[in-house]
């Protein structure tokens, strides 16, 4: 009888754990459930990397079935690395994608380019100005005869209500960086206030550069001159037209965003 009642008391005083089991059971399938919702979003691997270990710690003290080297398999992780490679982020902190920005800005490029035709048609200057859009921006090339005197640097009076004309067509809002370059022809020249081509060159880009920024609209900020005298030729300088068309100014509009080279 002492030894039943024993057993009995040592009964009374065990503690009934049997509601373990289904406790487990609902957080196994808690975690189950947000792995399944966080793998369906978009994953950050070295996010999901940090939660798992946390999970993991908190849970079953750094060991278990979160503890796992990649949430993704290792070609999708590379995939998402490119992909993350592509976004850019705006001034709210919200991902956007570059190509998607690129399209856009050739998009607006072009409009800007159809515009530019049409004023080169309108004033029948076609010859004389010609437009090309390229990975670097868009191209508007000016032959010197357009607005300056043989050997001269200075835009010519009668040429100033087409340099006021251009100026206009490079208001843009927001506005973009624009670089103005002068070239030559292979030529040598004699003129005395300048010693070469290069300084030519130089010369008849900032000149130019100086009339558009009398257009208040534009920021000179956003400017830039350079000269390259007659080492970067469009044509053979062994005829008198490819010399023609080598003696230029040069107006690159360029694009907001960089493009990536394939």
């Amino acid at each position: 009888m002492s030894k039943r009642k024993k057993k009995k008391g040592h009964d009374e005083g065990h503690v009934d754990e049997s509601w373990l089991l289904p406790y487990s059971d609902l957080l196994t399938l808690l975690l189950a459930l947000f792995i399944v919702l966080f793998a369906s979003s978009s994953i950050d691997a070295v996010k999901f990397q940090a939660i798992s270990k946390a999970f993991s710690s908190a849970l079953t003290g750094g060991t278990g079935m979160m503890e796992f080297p990649s949430p993704l398999p290792e070609g999708q992780m590379q995939a998402d690395e490119e992909t993350e490679d592509t976004e850019a982020d705006d001034p709210n902190g919200l991902k956007i994608d570059k190509k998607l920005l690129q399209k856009v800005d050739q998009k607006e490029l072009e409009a800007i380019q159809v515009k530019v035709n049409k004023f080169i048609e309108d004033n029948q200057l076609t010859g004389k100005l010609q437009t090309s859009l390229t990975g670097e921006g868009l191209m508007v090339s000016i032959r010197d005869n357009v607005l300056f005197a043989p050997g001269s640097a200075d835009v010519r009076p009668e040429d100033l209500k087409i340099a006021n004309e251009i100026a206009e067509l490079l208001v843009m809002d927001p506005p973009r960086n624009i670089i103005i370059s002068g070239h030559t022809d292979n030529v040598p020249i004699g003129n005395a206030p300048f010693d070469s081509n290069w300084e030519l060159s130089v010369m008849r880009a900032i000149n130019f550069m100086k009339i558009i920024l009398k257009n208040h609209e534009l920021d000179p900020r956003m400017f830039s001159a350079k000269g390259f005298g007659e080492f970067q030729p469009v044509a053979s300088n062994d005829t008198v037209e490819g010399k023609a068309k080598n003696r230029r100014v040069e107006i690159l509009i360029l694009p907001r965003t960089e493009a990536k080279p394939e």
